[in-house]
């Protein structure tokens, strides 16, 4: 892999001022992030960063090594600028992953580690634990995954009660870390209906969540998909994923009344696509699926014309953007 051995493209072009920002105490020289699911094994995260990332999320990654789902399990969408995946969760495991995260070295830049359960896990809530337990120290953030399609019953861990155990059981976990408190965030799904978000954005707010991640791939079908591959079973990303994933978005920041930082996931293709996400409320974005179509050199290009659409609107900084459709409504 060109990525693993830094073979890809870098980005040496100097940061833009416009483009930094300050979240939970870090410093990020721009908000467009990688998200988790590429870099599973924490293997290429130093060659995402040189491509231009502000930041990258590695995993997602569970307690023991799984194979995943059988195969076919990814499918290319190519006439819509989309994927299907069902991987569920395939990766090395805990030990191999913490491993890696700790030969980073500080020029690798801002690191997320994104944990799961194991498909066949008999306690969900002490996986997690357990992945936090391990990376909380080697991660500048950790995100709780819990909207993955692929993995029978996760998503049910995103009700009221459910999500309260959980974060719960993770606060507990986290106030016997000494060494480091990274911030502590949640990866919902679009399909999540207005009255579940307000669930979840209520529980956010009352446990002390740090962030929320909106959102993870979607099980519904937009109508107009042309691939041949449209009717698979699991998560659908890319271009046909921004509409519903920014309007699940503001929604979300509207329910948190703008107090809890959201991460944008979902179909940005280019630097106007996370101009919009931030507009919606998000102060980071993540991508992942405009990679495969626009190769390494995607992630410059998105930078360049986000610092173009602050300029257009008389913005100098991009903090500044974040959830201003919803504050000028």
């Amino acid at each position: 892999m060109a990525l693993r051995s830094g073979l890809t493209p870098t980005d040496d072009s100097p940061p833009d001022p416009r483009l930094r920002t300050t979240l939970w105490g870090i410093d990020f020289p721009n908000p467009i992030g990688m998200a988790a699911g590429f870099d599973k094994n924490a293997e290429a995260f130093g060659g995402l960063m040189r491509t231009g990332f502000g930041f990258v999320e590695t995993g997602t990654v569970t307690p023991r090594a799984q194979a995943g789902n059988p195969r076919p399990r990814l499918f290319r969408l190519t006439e819509d600028r989309a994927v299907i995946n069902r991987l569920g969760f395939n990766n090395q495991g805990l030990d191999a992953f913490a491993a890696r995260l700790e030969r980073r070295k500080r020029s690798d830049g801002i690191l997320g580690a994104n944990i799961g359960c194991n498909k066949d896990s008999e306690d969900q809530i002490a996986d997690y634990v357990t992945g936090y337990l391990r990376v909380a120290t080697l991660a500048d953030y950790v995100v709780v995954n819990i909207s993955s399609p692929n993995t029978p019953g996760l998503r049910a861990m995103q009700a009221g009660d459910s999500l309260r155990r959980l974060i719960g059981a993770l606060a507990e976990a986290r106030a016997a870390v000494t060494e480091a408190r990274p911030p502590l965030l949640v990866k919902v799904a679009p399909d999540l209906d207005h009255e579940e978000r307000r669930t979840v954005a209520d529980v956010a707010l009352e446990t002390g969540v740090d962030g929320l991640i909106v959102g993870n791939t979607t099980v519904s079908r937009p109508e107009g998909l042309r691939s041949a591959h449209r009717d698979e079973a699991g998560g659908l990303s890319g271009k046909p994923l921004f509409d519903l994933s920014t309007a699940v978005l503001a929604d979300f920041y509207g329910l948190c009344q703008g107090r809890l930082p959201l991460i944008g996931v979902g179909g940005v293709a280019s630097g106007r696509d996370a101009y919009a996400k931030i507009r919606a409320g998000a102060s980071l974005v993540q991508l992942y699926t405009a990679l495969v179509y626009g190769g390494p050199g995607l992630v410059r290009r998105i930078k360049a014309e986000l610092a173009e659409c602050l300029a257009a609107d008389g913005i100098d900084h991009v903090g500044a953007a974040v959830g201003r459709d919803a504050r000028t409504r």
